[in-house]
């Protein structure tokens, strides 16, 4: 049977609205309750990465990011959705790429690349020309904000209409009741991509062992 880590458990509980320690607790009771969580809060102030240490993070920054980022097709690349744990992606990961990254959350823009956009992803159409990105990678968004199926729509039509041809759309997303507003299978826009066989993992679609079931969904156009 899978141990999954405290950290997983709580994400779990989270992403399945329920009550976790971080609702619970103020930030002062839980800096000196939780080391694990007065460790990040010391790594975010000197400035130093703050991964978030989960297995679909793992196979996210270890597997995915390392292939795309060795493949010279690929220079720029959009992140969809910031928070604390991506602040360091442009640094570590995209250095040497045209990195963007785009929010809706004005709060977001200090998580997110130097450039950043403040705007729902069905927008994108309005802040880069078509056929302008070589990877999109939409991790956490649908059932995060992308929550009905004109938004979906709206949404993936947007990435579509802005990924070169035969560019990567990766999305990352947790198959649980509470996370799957909408089945994926009803959004045809999602159709107008075509599965792409990760290599490193060996299919098109990878479900990680999390306990909220995340999963890895890749495509090109």
């Amino acid at each position: 049977m899978t141990q999954f880590s405290p950290r997983e458990q709580e994400i779990y509980r989270g992403n399945a609205r329920l009550d976790t320690a971080a609702s619970s607790r103020n930030s002062l009771l839980r800096m000196a309750t939780d080391w694990r969580f007065a460790v990040r809060v010391v790594r975010y102030i000197l400035g130093l990465p703050v991964p978030m240490h989960t297995e679909d993070r793992r196979v996210l920054e270890s597997i995915i990011f390392p292939y795309f980022t060795a493949l010279t097709e690929v220079r720029s690349v959009l992140f969809v959705g910031c928070d604390w744990y991506t602040r360091h992606y442009q640094p570590v990961f995209f250095a040497a790429h045209e990195f963007w990254t785009i929010d809706p959350a004005p709060r977001a823009r200090k998580f997110g690349g130097r450039r950043h956009v403040v705007a729902p992803l069905e927008a994108l159409g309005r802040h880069c020309a078509d056929e302008y990105f070589d990877l999109i990678v939409c991790n956490g968004v649908y059932g995060f904000g992308l929550d009905t199926l004109t938004q979906c729509e709206q949404a993936f039509a947007a990435c579509h209409a802005s990924l070169r041809e035969g560019g990567y759309f990766l999305l990352g997303w947790d198959d649980i009741p509470a996370r799957t507003p909408v089945p994926l299978a009803d959004v045809a826009n999602l159709r107008l991509f075509q599965p792409f066989t990760f290599p490193p993992l060996g299919t098109w679609r990878y479900l990680t062992e999390t306990p909220y079931r995340h999963v890895y969904d890749f495509y090109r156009k």
